[in-house]
């Protein structure tokens, strides 16, 4: 269809797994109402969670972005209910005959890009796929890495575009051989930092309902504890940052399957006492500014919400330096990179932050500078919108109009 014969809006149908704690939901959610703005228009689909895992859906409704659930479609593989996906899917994109079929996240980027292959005679003009992250590394045995490795090969010579959050994420899955690096585009999250961090309470409200002195030093951490994040190792950081003579306190924020195991682990090491297990809240922003700094253990990354909207609070990181984490942590300047398993190192440089509170206000202010414009929902928007027009153009169809917000 040329560009003269199609006046409809642009339809764009989003496919992400679940709309649970983390970047993906927010990421898709603040697109999709973007995008609205600029004359898409722009289904968003989305399964189920899995048992225990928090919802973030509350984001895109009050943004007004409606939600199509497909209950088959859910993160973890299912001989029974995968199929189905596929097909609800391809009922969807039949009667929406969308321009653009735009997937997120592994088991989203699989069932959505099946769907749109086997749609009929007039697929989807336009496929993409955006890796938030990959689980080729650190997640699955060799043999089903091996599996899913060929999957992603497979389904990228489907896809038109591949998206990566950041050029680690892109390196790390073209030397995979996913795809070529001209098949891929990297743009950053966006992330309504204003919204997120807006809170009526104070940090002090905070440190006074836990019985935390103002002088004690607090880290945090922030998200689904999962064997990825390692959150294990976040007892024995504190254990040793305390050994080395700092009264620190360690404040979680999040759940998942491996809380249980964070608990025993504190017992074990008698820093039990010292750690705050405050559970899955919608109202991040005052622990962050609760938090003198933030720490993340993680054996694998796409791009960490948590070390954004820590150093967007204006509290430094120490991070480990797996995927696109360097791309959001400068080492030296607004946090520090460690390698993945080193429990010392973390300690060591939760320590020097602890003892130095003009290098902590530094690193805050350094990385606060240069957060927001970076990871900016206007610019997310932005930068999907000209690959969308590009996309269009080659195709002959017709831009959508921009509208005023």
């Amino acid at each position: 269809m040329t560009g003269s014969r199609h006046q409809e809006p642009v339809q764009v149908l989003r496919v992400i797994a679940r709309l649970n704690m983390g970047g993906p939901a927010l990421h898709v959610s603040y697109l999709a109402k973007g995008l609205q703005l600029l004359g898409y228009r722009t289904t968003l689909v989305a399964g189920t969670l899995a048992r225990g895992e928090s919802s973030m859906t509350f984001v895109a409704s009050e943004l007004g972005v409606p939600i199509h659930t497909i209950p088959e479609l859910s993160r973890e593989l299912s001989a029974l209910y995968d199929p189905v996906a596929v097909w609800r899917l391809i009922r969807l994109i039949r009667a929406l005959r969308p321009q653009i079929v735009h997937t997120h996240t592994a088991k989203a980027g699989a069932i959505g890009r099946m769907a749109a292959a086997l749609s009929g005679l007039q697929p989807p003009p336009i496929v993409v796929h955006t890796f938030h992250g990959h689980v080729l590394r650190g997640y699955f045995d060799p043999v089903r890495t091996a599996a899913f490795q060929l999957i992603e090969q497979g389904l990228a010579r489907k896809t038109d575009i591949l998206v990566a959050v950041s050029p680690h994420v892109r390196d790390e899955l073209v030397d995979l051989g996913v795809g070529p690096r001209s098949q891929f585009e990297v743009i950053r999250l966006g992330i309504d930092l204003e919204r997120r961090l807006a809170t009526d309470e104070s940090a002090f409200e905070l440190r006074r309902l836990f019985g935390i002195p103002i002088t004690r030093f607090v880290v945090g951490w922030v998200g689904r504890m999962t064997a990825v994040k390692r959150t294990n190792d976040l007892p024995s950081i504190l254990a040793r940052l305390r050994g080395r003579g700092v009264e620190a306190v360690l404040c979680l924020v999040g759940d998942g399957p491996d809380r249980k195991q964070a608990e025993e682990t504190a017992h074990r090491l008698g820093v039990a006492r010292h750690c705050l297990f405050v559970g899955y809240q919608r109202d991040v922003g005052a622990y962050y500014r609760m938090f003198d700094a933030l720490l993340l253990t993680s054996i694998n990354e796409g791009t960490p919400v948590s070390v954004i909207e820590s150093l967007a609070a204006g509290r430094p990181v120490v991070a480990t330096r797996v995927g696109g984490v360097p791309d959001v942590v400068r080492h030296g300047i607004d946090g520090f990179l460690v390698p993945a398993h080193d429990v010392d190192a973390a300690a060591d440089h939760l320590a020097l932050l602890a003892s130095d509170h003009d290098l902590r206000l530094r690193m805050g202010a350094s990385g606060q500078e240069r957060i927001a414009e970076r990871y900016a929902v206007d610019r997310l928007v932005s930068d999907v919108d000209a690959l969308y027009r590009r996309l269009l153009a080659e195709r002959g169809w017709a831009l959508p109009e921009a509208r005023a917000p």
